[in-house]
């Protein structure tokens, strides 16, 4: 098990001397040992590079595709995004919104076109995805070769995490 989470090498070095992500790694791997049928993982990949934080998410994957139940608190809303079937927002105890991550972000937002335009000076502006035919200024600017750069937002669940709770995470 050291060597799934990359610490065969360490095996013999004491826990006090490992960082801060390898002790995040050795404790997962105590919490797989007895094959438990439910999960419980508070920040899983909190403190850890980004190869052993992908390396902790495939585990915690295929841990899943096992059948396993796992239950992911995480402050990491991509993770919780890339990992989850379904996502709760619990704000004082309470249970906020609670779906999958997909509908969360489909009920709670549009995708938008975000654009940098010539007026003078640089401006930015910008429009819901499902409204760029209707928008005269974009379609007037797009005419005049006056558009500097445009881009998609879809959006995140952090973005519906601070509009359910009116919070913002760090």
């Amino acid at each position: 098990m050291l060597e799934m989470v990359g610490l065969k090498n360490h095996e013999d070095k004491k826990v006090s001397e490992y960082s801060k992500g390898m002790k995040s790694r050795l404790n997962f791997i105590k919490a797989l040992l007895h094959n438990p049928d439910i999960l419980f993982l508070d920040e899983p990949t909190s403190g850890l590079d980004p190869n052993s934080s992908r390396d902790m998410k495939n585990i915690i994957l295929q841990e899943k595709k096992n059948g396993k139940t796992i239950i992911l608190t995480t402050h990491n809303m991509a993770d919780a995004a890339e990992l989850c079937d379904r996502v709760a927002f619990i704000v004082d105890g309470r249970v906020k919104a609670l779906d999958t991550p997909h509908n969360l972000i489909m009920s709670k937002g549009a995708s938008k076109i975000k654009y940098t335009y010539l007026d003078g000076i640089e401006k930015t502006g910008e429009c819901l995805l499902s409204h760029t035919s209707g928008d005269k200024k974009l379609q007037e600017l797009i005419e005049s070769n006056r558009v500097l750069s445009i881009h998609s937002s879809e959006p995140t669940l952090n973005d519906i995490f601070m509009e359910v709770t009116g919070r913002v995470l760090q």
